[in-house]
């Protein structure tokens, strides 16, 4: 099991960057493959982006393509989510997430540990 800690949410303006970091502790963090997440109120939640775990694999969710960018620094144990140009509908709360492959997985339940989430909200 993976002990997932996220950091670096919060309020941005639209147009605005924020970098969200998720930190792993316990397992071997190469052999993950690690997947970002986002769920809005009343909506499912959904994939955002999703990393190999030797950072050769990357997927990023259309909605996001072109200003968000993942990456990960397996000697630090964490994973990154760098998102730019932000707009009023990337507002959510934002988990990380860890599965026991190193090859990424766009579903939901292909993750087996979660981090406690982290808000973004992007105001107008």
């Amino acid at each position: 099991q993976v002990q997932l800690i996220e950091s670096g949410g919060g309020l941005v303006q639209a147009g605005g960057s924020l970098r969200l970091s998720c930190t792993a502790s316990g397992g071997t963090f190469s052999n993950y493959a690690m997947g970002w997440f986002r769920q809005a109120p009343g909506k499912e939640r959904e994939v955002v982006a999703a990393i190999s775990g030797a950072s050769i694999t990357t997927y990023y969710a259309d909605s996001v393509k072109g200003r968000f960018t993942t990456s990960r620094d397996n000697a630090k144990n964490t994973v990154y989510l760098q998102m730019d140009s932000l707009k009023p509908e990337d507002t959510a709360v934002y988990y990380c997430a860890a599965r026991s492959y190193s090859a990424i997985s766009i579903r939901r339940y292909a993750y087996n540990d979660w981090g406690q989430g982290t808000q973004v909200t992007v105001s107008s």
